[in-house]
């Protein structure tokens, strides 16, 4: 059961991108931008060969074949069962929802399309599968980082070396 919610959670992300991305596309001519919403972000159609800030422009296959090693590593890490914790199978379900996302750009069309764009910081203009990406590589760094180590001591205190004196 729990598999199903992931799989509806990648696929919910891949057609919110998709959506987004073709409203863009057909509403918003190239290089142009709408009006700022609330002061925070406007809509601007830009398009990307590469990752952010432009590196490996043009290096299409590169992030495919990065985009499939990753979800071969998933399809391992659900066949060995060796992720116990569901937050950390969201925040995977959000990386993978939105590296298919773009994925599916970079293979359709040879780029992404790209929209968001800030308006209180000077930052690349970026996509909502950028958005699941980065928050879900945030949350899982945060939680294994902060979280995950508390919960793995107060299993095992055998386990825990005592200090150096």
């Amino acid at each position: 059961m729990f598999y199903g919610i992931l799989a509806a959670i990648v696929a919910a992300i891949v057609g919110l991108d998709q959506w987004t991305k073709a409203l863009t596309v057909a509403h918003v001519p190239l290089h142009e931008d709408l009006d700022s919403v609330l002061g925070i972000f406007h809509i601007t159609h830009t398009e990307n060969s590469g990752a952010i800030w432009g590196i490996l422009q043009g290096q299409t296959w590169l992030f495919v074949v990065v985009m499939v090693l990753f979800l071969a590593v998933l399809a391992v890490l659900i066949w060995r069962k060796w992720l116990t914790k569901k937050f950390e199978w969201v925040c995977l379900a959000m990386i993978a929802g939105g590296g298919i996302g773009n994925m599916i750009d970079r293979i359709a069309y040879g780029k992404v399309t790209d929209m968001i764009e800030f308006d209180f910081v000077k930052f690349p203009v970026f996509n909502v599968a950028d958005c699941f990406i980065t928050v879900g590589c945030f949350a899982l760094m945060i939680y294994i980082l902060f979280f995950d180590r508390e919960i793995k001591q107060k299993e095992s205190p055998e386990e825990q070396t005592p200090p150096e004196e």
